[in-house]
């Protein structure tokens, strides 16, 4: 039996993980991570991992990394904003916080695994996606390195999610965490990113709208509202067919819209590349967003400064400077990089 770290963040997923791994006979022990200044959720979650470690009978630790999480993930989200770029902050989280300071954590406890309520699956040393589709988290963690994927275990990655509210529902202890309200998306931002935005600067700036040919054509509240692909909150002079955000010039607080053709693109480029093949050349498919189709592409890789050429058989629609691109294989994740 292994030494196993778990994450604990006082929900139905990572409780239910401790509980599985505690059952098979391993000795488990529950982490909480402090990465985020809002004291009130954060003293809810603790009271609820706490009351899940007394249950499992397993010890549990609060480990504050809420510096880390500024630097690494919170302050470059809104840099991004600002540079008119669309980030995806959980994708460095997972990297550098959950597989990468929790997991030093971990071996800094002598634990042999550190184990998460992802649903995603590692086969054959690589990412896999989960059995629940609906669910599966392999996009998320398309950055993550391969030495940090050896130590990790993902028990849900083969259940689906209905089982396993069903099967918390069904252990008294449980129940309350199979009926509470689900974390969002990302977890500092409550309602819109606009909110977190404003506290640190100005998001409503009115500004000009201009079109392919560089023509003022109407006006904005601020370009920071819009992402690549929008087509609502802002006004065109005249205007009767959609128009859609296709590229954002923040210097000028300016937005470029166009039809919804000019959105198309059957290429783009990657950075900071994350491969799990040393090909140079390879055929996949890839994902330019969480739930996006998978578009069957050649990656084309410039191994010495980790940037790529991503050719698409087909065209994809608002590709954004930013997201993550994953590449796949059948159901496996054989790399990925952030669009340039």
């Amino acid at each position: 039996m292994a030494k196993i770290l778990v994450a604990m963040s006082g929900g139905v997923d990572s409780t239910t993980t401790a509980y599985l791994l505690k059952q098979e006979g391993h000795h488990v022990e529950g982490c909480y991570l402090r990465l985020h200044c809002d004291d009130k959720k954060h003293t809810r979650n603790i009271g609820m991992v706490k009351r899940a470690a007394e249950f499992l009978g397993i010890k549990y630790h609060v480990l504050d990394l809420s510096k880390e999480f500024d630097k690494i993930v919170y302050n470059p989200f809104v840099k991004a904003y600002e540079e008119g770029i669309t980030p995806n902050p959980c994708v460095f989280c997972n990297k550098y916080i959950k597989f990468g300071a929790l997991l030093d954590f971990a071996k800094s406890l002598d634990m042999d695994k550190l184990a998460t309520g992802h649903y995603v699956r590692i086969k054959e040393g690589l990412i896999h996606e989960a059995v629940d589709k609906s669910k599966d988290q392999s996009y998320f963690l398309a950055q993550v390195s391969s030495d940090a994927l050896a130590y990790m275990i993902f028990p849900l990655g083969e259940k689906y999610k209905k089982d396993i509210k069903a099967f918390a529902l069904g252990i008294p202890e449980l129940e309350d965490f199979s009926t509470q309200k689900e974390s969002s998306e990302i977890c500092f931002v409550q309602n819109t990113y606009i909110e977190v935005l404003q506290e640190h600067m100005n998001v409503h700036r009115q500004g000009d709208v201009l079109n392919t040919k560089g023509e003022i054509i109407g006006t904005h509240q601020g370009y920071m509202h819009y992402t690549i692909g929008k087509r609502r909150g802002f006004e065109i002079r005249g205007a009767h067919d959609p128009h859609y955000v296709i590229s954002i010039i923040p210097e000028k607080n300016q937005i470029v819209v166009g039809g919804k053709e000019d959105l198309e693109s059957k290429e783009f480029s990657v950075k900071s590349l994350n491969m799990f093949t040393d090909k140079n050349e390879l055929e996949a498919s890839v994902k330019i967003r969480y739930r996006s189709p998978k578009l069957k592409c050649k990656i084309l890789i410039d191994s010495a400064d980790k940037t790529a050429r991503v050719v698409m058989d087909e065209s994809a629609s608002a590709i954004a400077s930013g997201q993550l691109a994953v590449f796949y294989q059948g159901e496996y994740v054989v790399g990925s990089g952030i669009i340039a």
